[in-house]
C-alpha cells in the first residue's frame, strides 16, 4: 500500500474514530423533554439525560440559566424553577451539542393511568363517547398538550419511555384518552393556565403491575400476586420447545407438500412471551410509570378496578399501597391522586364483587389528599366502557379544584357517615350533604336501600329523607341492624345532594359475603 493511500485510510480511520466519539458525545434528553412540553408551576422543575461522564450540561430558559454534570453513569439532572405559568418559551439545553426545545409551556401537568376506561380515546373503540364527532371538532386547545405513553412492560424500572407531546388539536383530541381529555379541558377553562396531560394506561391491567416489586415484596398480603406472577411466567420454556417441535414436524409437512404440488399447511403460531404481559406483577410500574417519576407533577388521575374486582379484599390494602408506592417514587410528598369509582355495570346480583371493590376504593379516602369520581349512575348497563366520560372528567376536575387548588367548591356526593338505630328504623347520617339530600329523577322518593336484621337477609327497604338525613324500615325487618344502599353490579339508586352530584354506594356492617 503507498504512503497517500496509508494516510488516506489513517484519516479515513480518524474520521470514524472521531465520529463515534461524537456520538457518544452528545447530550440526549429523555422523551418527556422534547418540543411541546408543559413544565409544572410553583415548585423546581428537573431537566435530565445523558452525556459524556463528567460533561457539565447548562440548561437555559427565559432568565434561568443552570447547570448539571454527567456523572460516571453518564446521567445528568439540573433544576429549573420555581417557575410561573405562562409560555410558549424556549428552552435549550448545551452540552458539547446544543437541543433548543420549542413551545414549551408552563402550568398545571396530571398524570392519568388506569386500564381501558382511561385508555378509551375521544373517538373510542367502534364508536365514541358521547357526542364525539362535536367533541373531536371543537378540540382545538392551543394551552392544552397531551403525551401518551408507548405501552410497554419491564423487569426493572426503565428511565425512559416512547412518546412525544401534542397540541390538543382535533386530530390528536382524538386519539387521546377521553377522561384525560375532560379533566385537563375543565382545568384549562377554570385555571386559565396550560395543562399537560400525560396519559400512561393499558386497558385489562390490574393495580399490582402498577406497583412497584418493592411494595409488593413487603406485604404478606401480596405474597399471592407474586405467585400468580411467578406461575404466568413458568409455562414458556415447555411452551416454546412444544413450539419448535411444532415447527420441525411443520418443515417436514411444508416440504412434503411442495414435492407433491399440495396446499403448504399453516405454521405454528409464535407462543406468546410472558415476560411482555401487561399483568406481570410491577412490569408496567417498571416500564410505564417509573420513567416519569422525574418529572414534576401537580397529581394523578386513575380510574381502574375492573381487573381487581375478583379480590376486593386485596384491593382494600393493594390500591392504597400503590398510591403510596408512586408518591414515594415523586418524592414530592402526598400529591392529589383522585380516581374514579367502579360505574354501574352488568346484571343486579347481591352476589358480585364488584359492590366490594367499590367499598375498597371509598376506603381508600383515608389516604390524605385523594379524592373519588362516583359514578354510580353514568355507566352502562350492556357494556363495561359507558360512553358518558365527559361527566367523569368533570367529577374529577371539581375533586381537583377542592383538593390540589384549595378552592371553595363542592366536589362530592353524600358518603355515609354513621347510623343509629330507632326502634323500627335506622337513621343515616352523612359528609358532604351540601345544602340538602335530595331524590334525583322520582317522585316515588328514594330507590336502592336494603335493610337486615339479625338474620342477615336483606330485603328491600323504605326510605325517605329528614332533614340532612335518611330513614329507612321495611315492616319486613322490625328490628333492623344494618343498612346496605346501591349494593350491586347495576342498581337502581338515586339519593344525590342538592349539587347534583351522587352517593357513594356503602353498607354499614361488615358481614362476610
Amino acid at each position: 500500500m503507498g504512503f497517500m493511500m496509508r494516510v488516506a485510510c489513517w484519516f479515513c480511520l480518524a474520521g470514524c474514530f472521531l465520529g463515534a466519539l461524537n456520538l457518544k458525545a452528545e447530550v440526549k434528553l429523555p422523551s418527556l423533554l422534547s418540543d411541546g412540553l408543559v413544565l409544572q408551576q410553583g415548585m423546581k422543575v428537573n431537566i435530565w439525560g445523558t452525556a459524556d461522564p463528567g460533561e457539565q450540561v447548562t440548561v437555559t430558559m427565559g432568565d434561568q440559566r443552570v447547570t448539571g454534570t454527567a456523572d460516571s453513569a453518564g446521567q445528568w439532572k439540573a433544576q429549573l424553577g420555581p417557575l410561573q405559568a405562562g409560555g410558549p418559551l424556549t428552552m435549550t439545553i448545551a452540552g458539547k451539542n446544543t437541543i433548543t426545545l420549542h413551545d414549551v409551556l408552563v402550568g398545571e401537568v396530571w398524570v392519568c393511568s388506569g386500564q381501558s376506561n382511561m385508555e378509551m380515546p375521544v373517538q373510542g373503540w367502534g364508536s365514541g363517547v358521547n357526542n364525539y364527532q362535536d367533541e373531536v371538532a371543537h378540540g382545538d386547545h392551543p394551552m392544552l398538550h397531551l403525551f401518551t405513553v408507548q405501552k410497554g412492560v419491564a423487569a426493572k424500572p426503565q428511565r425512559d419511555v416512547q412518546g412525544f407531546w401534542v397540541t390538543a388539536r382535533p386530530q390528536t383530541v382524538a386519539d387521546f384518552s377521553a377522561v384525560g381529555y375532560f379533566f385537563g379541558r375543565e382545568l384549562l377553562q377554570v385555571l386559565n393556565v396550560p395543562v399537560g396531560l400525560i396519559h400512561s394506561s393499558w386497558g385489562g391491567t390490574p393495580a399490582e403491575a402498577w406497583t412497584s416489586r418493592g411494595t409488593l415484596e413487603s406485604e404478606p398480603e401480596f405474597q399471592s400476586i407474586l405467585e400468580a406472577g411467578r406461575n404466568l411466567l413458568s409455562p414458556y420454556p415447555k411452551d416454546f420447545e412444544e413450539f419448535n417441535q411444532q415447527l420441525a414436524q411443520w418443515r417436514k409437512d411444508s416440504d412434503q407438500a411442495e414435492s407433491e404440488g399440495a396446499p403448504v399447511p399453516a405454521a405454528p403460531t409464535v407462543p406468546e412471551d410472558p415476560r411482555r404481559h401487561p399483568w406481570r406483577p410491577a412490569g408496567l410500574f417498571n416500564a410505564m410509570l417509573m420513567p416519569l417519576t422525574s418529572y414534576a407533577i401537580r397529581g394523578a388521575i386513575w380510574y381502574q378496578g375492573e381487573a381487581n374486582a375478583d379480590r376486593p379484599a386485596q384491593y382494600c390494602k393493594l390500591f392504597p399501597a400503590m398510591i403510596t408506592d408512586w408518591r414515594h417514587a415523586w418524592q414530592e410528598g402526598d400529591f392529589p391522586f383522585l380516581f374514579v369509582q367502579l360505574a354501574n355495570w352488568g346484571i343486579y346480583s347481591p352476589h358480585s364483587n364488584w359492590p366490594e371493590l367499590r367499598e375498597a376504593q371509598l376506603k381508600t379516602l383515608s389516604l390524605p389528599k385523594t379524592g373519588m369520581a362516583v359514578t354510580i349512575d353514568i355507566g352502562d348497563g350492556s357494556d363495561i366502557h359507558p360512553k358518558d366520560k365527559q361527566d367523569v372528567g368533570y367529577r374529577l376536575a371539581l375533586a381537583a379544584q377542592a383538593i390540589a387548588y384549595g378552592r371553595d367548591v363542592i366536589y362530592s356526593g353524600p358518603i355515609y357517615d354513621s347510623m343509629a338505630v330507632e326502634g323500627d328504623k335506622i337513621r343515616l347520617r352523612f359528609k358532604y350533604v351540601y345544602g340538602g339530600l335530595v331524590a334525583k329523577n322520582s317522585a316515588a322518593g328514594l330507590s336502592g336501600f336494603e335493610i337486615a336484621g339479625d338474620d342477615r337477609k336483606f330485603v328491600g327497604a323504605q326510605a325517605s329523607i329528614d332533614g340532612d338525613t335518611v330513614v329507612v324500615r321495611s315492616d319486613r325487618t322490625p328490628h333492623p341492624v344494618a343498612v346496605r344502599y346501591a349494593w350491586g353490579m347495576n342498581p337502581s339508586c338515586n339519593l344525590y345532594n342538592r349539587a347534583g352530584l351522587p352517593a357513594s354506594p356503602f353498607r354499614t356492617d361488615e358481614w362476610e359475603e
